[in-house]
């Protein structure tokens, strides 16, 4: 059920082979599941110079062999699902039909970026004398690296390949090294798709080592990342000091406004069964929750009896709701908020602590009464921690809501058109979902403002990080 493990470089896959080697744990039982090859510097070198290389030709390659392969990717994808999602089970811990359900939507993400890239077009502007002619052509900017995370290891990293690739540059992608199954699967169906060596190149190793060595290369032009703020701001900035574009999507700590007209309970249920997904260890996860008095207690009722209902356990069992947190260090830092939130008066009205079971397990938590500065309320807790927090004045409860450096994705609630267009207004975030969950497909626009990101990763602005603008004029 879980494959050997490799660096993906210039068309070969390599092995351990002198290198060394990480081990990977399953998250539900502590047991070690195999061991992940880190690039040692001439390996990295090596993938530096096959995407250079390969870039030279690919970046003239025809729209619709870059669209063929794409296609052939989601084919693949939606053939070899199954496995793919076993495998992410065993080394992410998320259950078995969230895994599949990750990897058949990457298989759209594939299809609608084999159609896109098609239609990257430029334009011609009309010139002021007859003789001249003025063009604007878009092109792909180059080597890319990208730093994708361990949260959705399969639909972040396609997200960034598919972009790169339909855009006509090369890529070097580092995969997270606590759960690389699904980074491996990508390029194992790259490879059988015929996409041209160097093309696509995956490296493991440590990540700061890596960033480092790629970001620093003049050959890379792009620097994509994927992850928590202080670590995106370090590349950033990295990656700045060498005047390399960059697309950053950072963590956030989406909050959710239910009002009184709103249908409370239903909100409850659907809010509380999108906390628990992937154990709450999701960037655009509800993760600070104002809810004004009139609805409050129906909405605490209903969130509470839905989360008890929730099954905890092994993300292969059938019957599995909520798996493990993906790995052992995730555990003090859940501990750290609940120690945090009794301190600051908090009341812990559900769970709040470690499953006594092997593997890394946290009750599914809930807690009401936290002031605004605590630091559940301040920092994202990527976990399945709820804060629940009343208001009266809805002008309140939108300063609230803005009053954080973070800007990913925020959640609406109300049946109030007018409150419904002021909250789209006024919130400050890359994504508002106003009675439902609406983010994350092909199609639309994935990214935040403020301190969660610069850039898009979904919709038609995700190619805008991958090319670059040529004027031309002639006469």
């Amino acid at each position: 059920m879980y494959a050997p493990l490799a660096l993906y470089i210039d068309g070969e896959f390599l092995g351990g082979e002198g290198r060394h080697e990480q081990d990977v744990v399953n998250p539900a039982t502590g047991e070690v599941l195999g061991h992940l090859p880190h690039a040692r510097p001439e390996d990295l070198q090596r993938a530096l110079a096959a995407a250079q290389r390969a870039f030279g030709q690919w970046r003239h390659s025809s729209p619709m062999e870059r669209s063929a392969i794409l296609r052939r990717v989601g084919q693949l994808t939606r053939e070899r699902a199954e496995d793919i999602a076993q495998a992410l089970t065993l080394d992410q811990g998320k259950p078995l039909a969230e895994s599949r359900g990750e990897i058949i939507a990457c298989a759209d993400h594939a299809d609608w970026h084999a159609e896109e890239c098609r239609r990257i077009y430029g334009r011609v502007i009309p010139a002021r004398k007859p003789e001249v002619r003025q063009m604007v052509l878009r092109e792909p900017v180059g080597v890319c690296a990208a730093f994708t995370p361990w949260n959705f290891p399969y639909n972040q990293a396609i997200r960034k390949i598919c972009a790169a690739v339909g855009a006509g540059c090369t890529i070097i992608l580092k995969g997270p090294e606590d759960a690389p199954s699904a980074v491996m699967a990508i390029a194992r169906m790259f490879h059988d798709a015929g996409l041209p060596p160097g093309v696509l190149n995956v490296v493991w190793g440590v990540p700061a080592e890596v960033s480092d060595t790629l970001i620093r290369s003049p050959i890379v032009r792009k620097v994509s990342f994927t992850g928590s703020v202080p670590v995106g701001k370090q590349l950033a900035a990295l990656a700045g000091a060498h005047m390399k574009r960059v697309t950053m999507e950072l963590g956030g700590h989406s909050p959710v406004l239910v009002f009184d007209d709103a249908d409370a309970p239903r909100a409850a249920r659907q809010l509380a069964r999108f906390k628990v997904r992937n154990a709450g260890q999701v960037c655009v996860s509800p993760t600070r929750f104002y809810v004004q008095d009139g609805a409050y207690d129906a909405f605490v009722e209903a969130f509470l009896d839905e989360l008890r209902g929730v099954r905890v356990g092994d993300g292969l069992a059938p019957d599995t709701d909520m798996g493990p947190l993906a790995h052992e260090r995730r555990i003090p830092a859940m501990e750290r908020f609940i120690e945090d939130a009794r301190a600051r008066g908090g009341e812990v009205l559900l769970g709040g602590s470690r499953l006594d079971r092997p593997g890394f397990f946290f009750e599914p938590t809930v807690i009401g009464g936290l002031p605004d500065d605590a630091l559940l309320m301040t920092e994202e807790p990527f976990g399945p921690i709820a804060p629940i927090s009343r208001f009266s004045d809805p002008d309140d409860a939108l300063r609230r809501a803005n009053s954080l450096p973070f800007g990913l994705s925020a959640y609406v609630f109300t049946r109030s058109l007018h409150m419904a267009h002021r909250a789209s207004q006024e919130l400050e975030s890359g994504m508002v979902n106003i009675n439902h969950f609406g983010s994350a497909l092909p199609e639309t626009p994935f990214g935040g403002v403020k301190d969660s990101g610069i850039g898009s990763e979904g919709g038609s602005e995700t190619f805008d990080g991958y090319l670059v603008t040529k004027f031309v004029t002639q006469l």
